[in-house]
């Protein structure tokens, strides 16, 4: 199969509540999606859909989404367009001369993906290796004005239904908030996600948050800083999760050698593609490290794929893979829906959705059409 062309597409979302964490304030999205077309011969065309995840700005990683649309015009689309034949396993080595840009990599390999199993009619989740029909679901908390109205939040998610509470922390907002999760709903699954937000100064502060019986601290320290993680893991009893710092398989490995963390966080589209967090997944099940997918406030199309990676076996907490209506009041898909505390796994052709047309015509910012 070869790429024919590529499309990139550009809507606005609003949220349905503004979103924050120690890295700012989101209350809206730029979503940039890519529709592949690849031909086969005399066997037609089929079509490939991907969601970059990519934020407004690069503060989350180097990724932005303005930066992501510019690299895959310039660079990716053409190396890929070059490429005599297509399949999953030759995308990556397509790119790798580009350093970087994982989450735009990520969004073509996805692309391409999505169009070559719908055209070996085979679902995305069967092609990674999933074992589940539906997956857990826990649900993320942004940083609040005041602890009641935190509070009112939670108890909303746990009314629906959702099976485990991630709260995000930064200085000054970690203690107090947490302790009053505690006191109000008892033992619920409750973990906590700094975005590096600490030092190692914090570990004394750090380390008072291990009262609270959490699954994990994700990410307290800047993500470059694998020793200070194994430092910190010595120091406190609530078990490490890393999310920025892993950003392949080579460096979960390291990672996980050096005794950073205990439990990984996997973002496809921080790792570079699917096959990649695949790989990361592997490298975790064999040391006996636990994963499990976050998310990245994706519409459908990247939630879709998403819930494909979170049914593989490895991954043995729920992750943050939830409902549409957590962060959209329309979404670009059919919504996912949250029952019994899971959302069912995509059984469909390639990532098993594509945008509603009226939805997307809507809600369109831009548009633009690349060929070879």
């Amino acid at each position: 199969m070869r790429l024919t062309g590529l499309e990139l597409v550009r809507v606005g979302l609003p949220l349905v509540s503004p979103f924050r964490t120690s890295l700012g304030v989101e209350t809206s999205r730029d979503v940039l999606l890519l529709r592949a077309v690849l031909a086969d011969g005399s066997q037609g065309e089929s079509e490939g859909w991907a969601e970059c995840i990519a934020p407004d700005d690069p503060f989350y990683s180097p990724d932005y989404v303005a930066g992501s649309a510019q690299v895959i015009e310039r660079y990716l689309a053409p190396m890929l367009f070059a490429a005599e034949r297509l399949d999953p396993a030759s995308i990556a080595p397509a790119l790798a001369r580009v350093r970087g840009h994982r989450a735009a990599k990520a969004a073509l390999e996805t692309a391409v993906l999505d169009a070559w199993l719908r055209r070996h009619e085979m679902s995305l989740a069967a092609y990674l290796g999933a074992d589940r029909p539906r997956v857990p679901c826990g649900v993320s908390v942004g940083i609040m004005d005041t602890v009641p109205e935190l509070l009112d939040s939670v108890g909303r998610y746990v009314e629906e239904g959702y099976v485990r509470i991630k709260l995000k922390i930064e200085p000054g907002w970690d203690l107090e908030p947490v302790r009053a999760v505690r006191q109000r709903f008892g033992d619920i699954p409750l973990q906590v996600d700094a975005n590096a937000a600490y030092t190692l100064a914090d570990t004394a502060h750090l380390a008072r948050l291990d009262h609270f019986e959490l699954l994990m601290l994700e990410q307290p320290l800047p993500e470059q800083d694998l020793i200070g993680h194994a430092d910190l893991a010595t120091r406190i009893r609530t078990p490490i999760c890393l999310d920025e710092s892993i950003v392949d398989a080579a460096t979960a490995a390291a990672a996980i050698r050096l005794r950073s963390c205990s439990v990984v966080n996997i973002k496809p589209g921080r790792v570079g593609g699917f096959l990649e967090a695949r790989r990361v997944h592997d490298v975790c099940r064999a040391s006996g490290v636990p994963v499990w997918c976050g998310g990245m406030l994706e519409t459908g199309i990247g939630r879709a794929a998403n819930l494909a990676l979170a049914a593989l076996p490895g991954f043995t907490f729920p992750g943050d893979t939830s409902a549409s209506r957590r962060y959209y009041d329309v979404d670009l898909t059919d919504p996912f829906e949250l029952r019994d505390g899971t959302i069912d796994v995509p059984v469909g052709p390639g990532i098993g959705v594509e945008p509603l047309p009226t939805v997307l015509h809507r809600l369109l910012t831009g548009r633009s059409w690349l060929t070879c």
